[in-house]
């Protein structure tokens, strides 16, 4: 488990906990806030975080919208944090994506 990483839609402040319990040990949030009504935003994504001992940085872009300074953020982040770890966005979808360019590129150790 210690090199998992797995991606999934919208998490909760509440499903942080569940993550803990888990043995996750960093979050990625790909959602930019205020994407649509009542979303949890980043800022209580990552005060849940913090509480439950959890490395968590946002790196948001829209659909569609992904540039290689997202991926360098996220590759350079992924490089120095510990597993596992979780991604997210709404779907899932452009968690994928972000992580597959990193790969593509060859930014990941």
């Amino acid at each position: 488990m210690s090199e998992l990483i797995t991606i999934s839609g919208q998490i909760t402040p509440d499903d942080v906990k569940a993550l803990a319990d888990q043995g996750y040990k960093t979050l990625v949030n790909n959602r930019p806030d205020n994407e649509e009504p009542n979303q949890p935003l980043s800022d209580e994504i990552a005060k849940a975080a913090k509480e439950h001992g959890i490395e968590y940085r946002q790196i948001p872009f829209s659909g569609g919208m992904l540039e290689m300074h997202h991926v360098q953020e996220f590759a350079d982040f992924y490089n120095q944090s510990q597993r596992p770890l979780h991604i997210f966005c709404r779907t899932g979808n452009r968690s994928s994506v972000i992580l597959q360019a990193a790969r593509e590129h060859d930014l990941l150790d």
